[in-house]
């Protein structure tokens, strides 16, 4: 019995692979690896702060910025060991438990991150639909249900995805081909029929961005219609500049995630850094980028920002 237990799963660690063909440079690559780490989580942090200290930006609209701050801050955390792990220190090993812990959490703040766009765009929707009755539609209890029922979704649709991993025999090559683990990476080692799991991460797919992604769209063909509507030129450009932020989020989140997809369905005569590359992208340029964005288009976030360097000048010169 011990060694049929064995014999089905003998890879008791797998190797994780950084930027192929670019290994003299790991370490010289790890310092703006890191600034990008730091940038990001920096960013966020001085988003969620300034919305929690603001009383002008406790509305719904700041809400799901905040919750889309945590999202990011999650996925930025998920990676962060991994990859500095192999540019600084050349560490490319990761337990099979980790990694699917790993696994789970990127997967789980991915969902999270792609339902609340869609809670934003509704949020635009009743915005520029209905501005009058904005703080009676969505209110706190609104907003709070909202957050849990995109929490709750993602918990619930990707926990499946460790235990479908962990029923299969691995005992070929354990090298993956990212600085992370991901659900069809760490499959395609499997040395077993992986049906059941295509099938169940293309209905997880479908159910979280499939859906979430039809939902911003018809959400904006409604916003538009709304829009033209409105007589005034001005006016139609004053509703759509609330939206910029929002719609540049939106191709942040979507535009890598699509290019994962198209090139890992379509790519594989590609070669190994590309796929490296666009991978890195999905999981790095939205927590970088978003508060970017937001903090340029909030005068809030930007006043926060100046206070904090100039507190950090004073320090220091005192």
């Amino acid at each position: 019995m011990a060694d049929n237990n064995h014999s089905h799963f003998q890879h008791l660690y797998f190797v994780l692979t950084g930027i192929p063909g670019l290994e003299q440079k790991y370490y010289w690559m790890a310092f703006p690896l890191g600034a990008i780490y730091v940038i990001a989580l920096f960013g966020n942090g001085v988003i969620i702060s300034t919305i929690k200290s603001e009383l002008s930006l406790h509305i719904p609209m700041y809400y799901f910025l905040c919750m889309l701050a945590l999202a990011d801050m999650g996925l930025a955390l998920c990676t962060l060991p991994s990859m500095l792990g192999i540019f600084w220190f050349n560490y490319k090993s990761i337990t099979f438990d980790a990694c699917l812990v790993q696994m789970y959490f990127i997967h789980t703040f991915s969902a999270i991150e792609s339902g609340v766009l869609v809670a934003m765009a509704f949020d635009r929707v009743v915005a520029i639909w209905s501005p009058l009755r904005y703080s009676t539609i969505l209110t706190n209890g609104v907003v709070c249900r909202t957050g849990a029922v995109i929490l709750t979704r993602a918990v619930c649709v990707v926990f499946p995805v460790p235990f479908l991993i962990k029923r299969l025999p691995f005992y070929g090559s354990n090298i993956l081909s990212h600085s992370f683990c991901l659900h069809q990476d760490v499959m395609r080692l499997a040395c077993a029929s992986t049906r059941v799991n295509s099938l169940y991460g293309l209905i997880a797919v479908i159910f979280t961005k499939g859906s979430d992604s039809l939902s911003i769209l018809l959400s904006y063909v409604f916003i538009l219609r709304t829009v033209m509507s409105i007589t005034s030129g001005e006016g139609r450009l004053k509703a759509l500049n609330t939206c910029v932020s929002h719609i540049c989020a939106v191709l942040i989140f979507y535009v890598p995630l699509i290019g994962v997809s198209v090139i890992h369905r379509f790519g594989k005569h590609l070669s190994p850094l590309t796929h490296a590359l666009m991978a890195n992208a999905y999981l790095i340029v939205p927590p970088v980028l978003n508060p970017i964005v937001y903090t340029v288009k909030t005068k809030e976030i930007r006043r926060k920002l100046i206070h904090i360097f100039v507190q950090t000048k004073i320090t220091a010169g005192g």
